[in-house]
């Protein structure tokens, strides 16, 4: 699944032992999964940035820079990790509701950053970089023109108009500090306003920029 075989075991098992496993003396713990993720997601921001820079040499930065956060978005790792049935071998805290977290989204993407975070830490660069392109090789093939967000199609879609930006608010953050579920509410002068929710303040804002673009393009 890796390609990589680990001389430190550990590396790997601390990058599968989630967060909500409490702090203990002596050994794995949450907080090396936090920290884990925390390097794994630097590592793959900057592989997947060489890998653009050398594949579209003539793409202006702009289109770079969305290909890049469609590449780095925690829908896209989670998507990996689903490819990869990572949630199968995380482990959690006790009493925690395990299938569920098996299948969270923000879960799986963090702990694929982990993950990455461990290969980087026991191959060095290139053993975190074959795994990542072996991921988005595929999903660049796939995608031919530079993607652009609902933020930015919502954004470009009012000036047209000649209206006001539009406004996020965050209305509400619900859940544990490991798992939040964030409430946005988006506005455009005249339009009305819609919600969105995701497990990060970006993907709820683009949760309701998607929605209120959807009803003011329907179809």
């Amino acid at each position: 699944m890796l390609g990589h075989c680990f001389a430190d075991p550990l590396l790997l098992s601390a990058a599968c032992s989630h967060s909500s496993i409490p702090r203990r003396s002596g050994g794995e713990d949450g907080a090396a999964f936090d920290r884990l993720e925390f390097l794994g997601d630097r590592v793959v921001g900057l592989v997947v940035a060489e890998i653009l820079f050398r594949r579209f040499p003539h793409e202006a930065e702009g289109d770079l820079a969305r290909r890049h956060a469609a590449l780095v978005s925690r829908e896209m790792l989670a998507a990996i990790a689903q490819a990869l049935d990572l949630g199968r071998y995380l482990r959690f805290a006790a009493g925690q509701e395990e299938a569920s977290l098996r299948r969270n989204r923000a879960v799986l993407a963090d702990a694929l950053e982990a993950v990455i975070a461990a290969l980087y830490l026991d191959g060095g660069l290139a053993a975190a970089r074959r795994f990542i392109v072996a991921q988005i090789e595929p999903r660049l093939r796939a995608d031919a023109a530079p993607p652009q967000d609902a933020k930015t199609a919502l954004q470009e879609w009012a000036q047209a108009r000649g209206k006001k930006l539009p406004t996020y608010a965050t209305l509400a953050v619900a859940g544990p500090a490991h798992l939040p579920q964030f409430a946005v509410e988006v506005q455009v002068e005249g339009c009305g306003a819609e919600i969105g929710r995701g497990s990060s303040k970006r993907a709820a804002e683009q949760a309701a920029a998607q929605a209120l673009l959807g009803r003011l393009q329907p179809g």
